[in-house]
């Protein structure tokens, strides 16, 4: 079946009103259903809306609470602490980048830890903010058990994605956002929900082999990018996000989807960078704006067509949905469909053409 088409707007009104039927504020319903669309808009169907059930059920288990704000429980010279008391990923994260950009405009750079947060959404929804702010944004957050450290045959790492984002000027601005494995837990769910082989360096099984079964991958373990660079790079993050910030580590940090029991407690790390204190900001998005072409004007191979800078793909992505509709596959639409049913929300207005 083709993917339907939805109004991002509209797309975003139900989403809030989804929300709210759970008892998430309106304000911090919107920061959720955000989120959710950015993922969807950049074509990451597997941390978009249709994380929005779990999300819901997550609430209604009381395993997300609602009753506290995130709290910021130290900040000192250009760094800060925040505590996300067990709320919605994205509504800490946002008052974390928010904080981190606030420090950066008065010392030039800013570093924010979380702690007690949950699955707060692609990294590269704050990327995306800290851009339009003319600062630089890297953003890490720590993530449930899925990879094996290099030589292990069990999961103790997770996924572990970061994001940078760098303004420029005229051109588009760089948006590096990539897990620290070859490929996001989701979609080797998503292939074992369709029946379908998965590529052979994606995963192992329980045994350590690499396998081209989903059910067998996800039984077994993800593999880093890069071999041991992966591994290197996802223990760093770890590293920055637990133990730097006291939010859990390793096979501490809960489950999205299997652990009713215990909050996530994420943690995450933000880090701004004013460039307007290292140089005007014109000459520094024309600097970028000369340095993108350069990059693009470098000799092709056979068979391509242009040289793309990361986060490009997404953003034209991103421009051809606003206008044409959101595109979600069948059955993210009937979950979404039937959570509306359920709390009573009406889902057929997000549809183009209704």
């Amino acid at each position: 079946m083709n993917p339907l088409r939805y109004d991002c707007m509209r797309l975003e009104e139900v989403a809030t009103e989804l929300f709210t039927r759970v008892g998430v504020s309106e304000h911090h319903a919107r920061t959720v259903a955000q989120s959710l669309i950015h993922a969807d808009l950049r074509g990451i169907e597997s941390h978009g809306l249709s994380r929005l059930p779990i999300y819901m059920k997550r609430i209604e288990a009381k395993v997300i609470e609602l009753d506290q704000e995130p709290e910021m429980v130290k900040q000192e010279g250009a760094t800060a602490l925040i505590d996300g008391k067990n709320h919605l990923g994205a509504v800490v994260g946002k008052v974390a980048l928010e904080q981190a950009i606030s420090l950066a405009k008065q010392a030039g750079i800013g570093f924010v830890g979380v702690r007690h947060s949950n699955h707060f959404g692609t990294c590269s929804f704050y990327a995306e903010r800290a851009i339009e702010q003319d600062q630089i944004l890297l953003v890490l957050s720590n993530a449930p058990e899925s990879m094996a450290p290099t030589g292990g045959i069990r999961p103790f790492l997770g996924t572990n994605p970061m994001a940078i984002g760098i303004p420029a000027g005229k051109e588009l601005p760089f948006l590096l956002d990539m897990a620290t494995s070859v490929v996001a837990r989701g979609k080797i769910a998503l292939a074992a929900k369709k029946g379908e082989p998965i590529p052979a360096d994606w995963a192992i099984d329980q045994d350590g082999i690499p396998t081209t079964d989903p059910e067998r991958a996800l039984l077994g373990s993800l593999l880093p990018i890069g071999g041991a660079k992966g591994y290197g790079l996802a223990m760093f993050i770890d590293v920055l996000c637990g133990l730097l910030t006291g939010a859990a580590c390793g096979p501490g940090v809960q489950s999205l989807y299997e652990n009713w029991t215990h909050p996530q407690n994420i943690g995450h790390v933000f880090l701004t960078i004013d460039v307007q204190r290292f140089w005007p900001l014109p000459v520094f998005q024309s600097r970028m704006d000369e340095y993108i072409r350069e990059i693009k004007s470098v000799p092709k191979k056979a068979g391509i067509d242009e040289i793309m800078i990361p986060g490009e793909i997404e953003n034209r992505k991103m421009s051809e949905q606003r206008v044409h509709g959101v595109s979600l596959s069948p059955g993210i639409a009937q979950e979404l469909e039937q959570a509306c049913i359920t709390y009573g929300v009406d889902w057929g207005k997000a549809r183009i053409g209704s």
